[in-house]
């Protein structure tokens, strides 16, 4: 017995296709979108095609694991969608054949790329972040005076902190200048103001020209270590119209050592992750118990008996030596108070210190765990997205049955937008720490998981919960808008309608609407009571629903256009909806109890009711002149 059958064959020839194709273009809108996020560190610097041939390389493959998830879902969804629209799929099932076999293959390699995403993002995709991010700094080092920004101060050029108010991008001018220059010691601090100025590589490229327009400048002229702490500090101010300064910078492309970045998160394997997590829990409990250590024995012993170190045995023995509250309550109110004040200002103290330690010492590890938590989640929950978007792209094209690059786009799209913000809201949550790290990362696959099984479920039982036509009925009915007739005349008839025995039904229909009329006031206000409390069937409405829709689909036979015509002029009578708001009697008790909700829904009754009276007025006049048609055809 073959494992592989031809059926097999014939759906993977189509499902591989389309997925080679929507890799790359996925791989290539993602990257376009990356290379636009970095236009400014690459445009203008003069790199050279080799550098920036590394550079979509690196990129391209750290954007294939955000690639093939998206491939997955639009190429799942155009090939069953393609195989529902020219009836293929239907084919497959009137052959006994259900639709998970039908998918199997398709699972099957959904399986596989599953796990090649998983080794990839663990073997491949770290040392390709690891060479980017070094690329990425290096590009940033070059031609520095395209990358200051403004309104912030830039230190990226050695020995200078340049502030710019504004930046001209077309002349290269910068205006409100500010700098912090200390080249050679901290004492020999120099701060220049400018109107303007430009930065500029020379042609050598080993310096810059830095040319400021109508300045000054302060510069320390006490060059002792303790200038700082004296009160009166000599200082020179010069002012000038124009000064030309050269700074020693190297502005060719240097390629900085890739080891600079080992430590990210995203350039490390699971195994490496798992050990700096390790070794990150293990520094931040060792610092936080040693804080804990420290603090106790600092106050403690210094509140009781400074240079004693047991800082527990110290508490017990001064308890036993100076009962607390008994010496407490023997001082005066005005002590006491000053007491309360005491403790509560070093208490105070002791926590701010503590916290001080702790946001010093022990957040940027904290910060630094939770990514590298998140990292070692990502790798599994990127590579299992794959598998969630087969679930969703596959029953949603058997379901939707349109091909192509229309439709399935669009659904496709929307979908991974819904996951990506999903994924993206949970990252930032667990980063800042307002989340746990796991449930950030694992939060978009909790959610895909219950559609991908919903869709699957309703594909496998042919369910048609994408029939809009279905929706469109559903919300008119419950909004109690009007269902309009739209028949049209059959191109093949069977046989053709009885139209003696449609006349009587009709005269009888005429004459039934009118002795309902008659013998119920359906312009008046209905009663409350009777309609939650006290239900009765209305089953003279229903059997005129009935009747009226059978002798419609008789007379949908007829071959003449005008009796079509008259029979889409015939409104809908719907035979509950005037008579209670809810099938169940409980249902209406307690909604008739709950006065608002009542009230909205005796008057919905009120306006179905007043409908009814319009309705079966509406198929009398109809009715009178279809007799008239049906007479002239009969005496034909």
């Amino acid at each position: 017995m073959r494992i592989i059958k031809k059926l097999d064959i014939f759906i993977l020839k189509g499902y591989l296709q389309l997925f080679a194709g929507t890799f790359f273009i996925c791989l290539f809108i993602f990257l376009m979108q990356f290379v636009w996020k970095y236009v400014d560190d690459l445009v203008g610097k003069g790199l050279t095609w080799d550098i920036l041939a590394k550079f979509i390389w690196y990129c391209s493959l750290t954007l294939i694991p955000l690639s093939v998830p998206l491939a997955v879902l639009l190429a799942s969804l155009i090939t069953f969608g393609n195989f529902g629209e020219r009836f293929e799929l239907l084919a497959m099932k009137a052959s006994g054949i259900p639709l998970v076999r039908i998918l199997m293959p398709v699972l099957i390699f959904a399986l596989l790329v599953c796990t090649g995403s998983f080794y990839f993002q663990n073997a491949i995709s770290p040392e390709a972040n690891k060479q980017l991010y070094t690329l990425l700094w290096s590009m940033r080092q070059k031609s520095p005076e395209l990358d200051i920004p403004e309104g912030i101060f830039y230190s990226e050029i050695p020995g200078y902190n340049l502030y710019v108010e504004h930046k001209d991008t077309e002349t290269g001018m910068l205006y409100g200048v500010m700098i912090y220059s200390n080249t050679e010691s901290y004492e020999d601090t120099q701060i220049v103001i400018a109107d303007s100025g430009r930065l500029q590589s020379t042609a050598d490229k080993m310096h810059l020209k830095l040319t400021l327009y109508d300045g000054e400048r302060f510069k320390n002229m006490d060059n002792q270590s303790g200038a700082m702490l004296k009160a009166n500090i000599p200082y020179m101010r010069e002012s000038f119209v124009e000064e030309v300064d050269y700074i020693a910078f190297n502005s060719e492309f240097n390629l900085w050592d890739a080891n600079l970045f080992a430590g990210n998160a995203q350039a490390k394997n699971l195994t490496e992750i798992y050990r700096s997590i390790d070794s990150l829990r293990s520094r931040t409990d060792s610092i936080g118990h040693s804080i804990y250590e420290n603090s106790k024995r600092s106050y403690l012993a210094r509140s009781l008996a400074p240079g004693r170190k047991d800082s527990a045995q110290l508490v017990k023995e001064a308890a036993e030596i100076a009962p607390f509250d008994s010496l407490f309550a023997q001082l005066r109110d005005d002590q006491k108070s000053s007491a309360w004040k005491n403790a509560l200002s070093r208490s105070e103290t002791m926590k701010a210190e503590c916290e001080f330690r702790s946001s010093c010492y022990t957040t940027e590890m904290n910060t630094q765990l939770r990514r590298h938590l998140m990292e070692s989640q990502k790798k599994y929950t990127l590579s299992l997205s794959c598998l969630l978007f087969f679930f969703i792209g596959a029953p949603l094209g058997a379901i939707i049955r349109k091909g192509g690059l229309g439709i399935p786009v669009v659904v496709s799209v929307i979908f991974f937008i819904f996951y990506y913000i999903i994924n993206v809201a949970g990252e930032n949550n667990a980063k800042v720490g307002a989340w746990d790290a796991y449930f950030g990362e694992w939060l978009s696959s909790m959610v895909l998981l219950p559609i991908g099984g919903w869709l699957t479920y309703k594909a496998n039982s042919d369910s048609v919960v994408f029939n809009i036509e279905g929706y469109k009925r559903f919300f008119m009915k419950l909004l109690g808008l009007r269902i309009s007739r739209k028949l049209s005349r059959k191109e093949v008839i069977i046989y053709d309608p009885d139209y003696p025995k449609c006349y009587k039904e009709i005269e009888q229909l005429i004459e039934d609407s009118k002795a309902y009329s008659a013998s119920h006031n359906l312009l008046m206000m209905p009663s409350y009571w009777h309609i939650f409390f006290h239900y009765q069937e209305d089953t003279t409405v229903r059997g005129i629903s009935e009747r009226l829709e059978n002798l419609i689909d008789e007379l949908h036979n007829s071959k003449y256009s005008y009796i079509i015509a008259l029979l889409n002029m015939i409104p809908y009578i719907i035979p509950d909806a005037h008579t209670r708001p809810f099938r169940d009697a409980k249902t209406n008790k307690w909604a008739g109890i709950i006065l608002p909700v009542g009230l909205f829904f005796w008057l919905r009754i009120w306006r179905f009711q007043l409908r009814l009276s319009r309705d079966l007025d509406k198929l009398q006049e109809v009715g009178e002149v279809l007799m008239k048609k049906i007479k002239a055809i009969e005496d034909i």
